[in-house]
């Protein structure tokens, strides 16, 4: 008997990119890239718990079994955020053939869920660098959302707190899904926007959502 492929556990994906928040009004979806990565990725969660927000979490499989990548996503999925696949490295992934692309998804597909139980959901997928070649057919078959690359606000390469604070001003619009990261190196600039942002916005009456759909 052939073993089924995996399936992130979307009940109804597309290919067309979700790029926008579930909801109406002052609402906004956060979705973070790259991680996880334990010192930036852990005074996030924090700050996320405190503050009683989930957002989704892009995961990079290579980032998982690096150090103490396995504990932090145990502490993604424990504090009940939602997860995407973001494949198994930074690798562009627009040129590649959907046979290889199938190969990355699914595989990391499985180092997540050998760390959160053969499971566990991950409803999303996120194209590396936003180059998406085959990558939504791919994601799609096998039960995952593709999420758009909008309202990034360049951390790669930035990481002044003051000014990602701005950037994150100009691209927290009512009904918007923002992109920052959480990983792939030092992002303590990043986490120290998020906070100040956010409590900006909730101290304003905003709520932070998941994606449309």
């Amino acid at each position: 008997m052939s073993v089924p492929p995996p399936h992130g556990g979307h009940h109804a994906p597309r290919v067309t990119p979700v790029d926008a928040a579930a909801g109406d009004g002052l609402v906004c979806a956060l979705t973070f890239d790259d991680g996880p990565n334990g010192r930036d990725t852990l005074r996030l969660l924090d700050a996320l718990r405190a503050r009683e927000i989930t957002a989704v979490f892009c995961v990079v499989g290579e980032q998982i079994e690096r150090g103490d990548g396995a504990q932090v996503l145990r502490r993604i999925a424990a504090d009940g955020h939602v997860l995407a696949n973001h494949s198994m490295s930074f690798a562009d992934m627009g040129e590649w053939p959907a046979d290889r692309v199938w190969v990355d998804l699914t595989r990391t597909l499985d180092v997540i869920r050998a760390v959160l139980g053969p499971r566990h959901p991950v409803p999303y997928w996120r194209a590396p660098n936003g180059s998406w070649g085959a990558t939504a057919e791919v994601a799609v078959e096998l039960g995952m959302q593709p999420l758009g690359v909008v309202n990034h606000i360049g951390d790669w390469a930035e990481q002044d707190p003051e000014v990602l604070a701005d950037r994150l001003r100009a691209a927290m619009t009512p009904g918007s899904m923002v992109l920052a990261h959480d990983g792939g190196g030092d992002r303590a600039g990043t986490v120290d926007a998020v906070i100040r942002v956010v409590d900006e916005r909730l101290a304003d009456g905003w709520s932070f959502v998941l994606p449309a759909g």
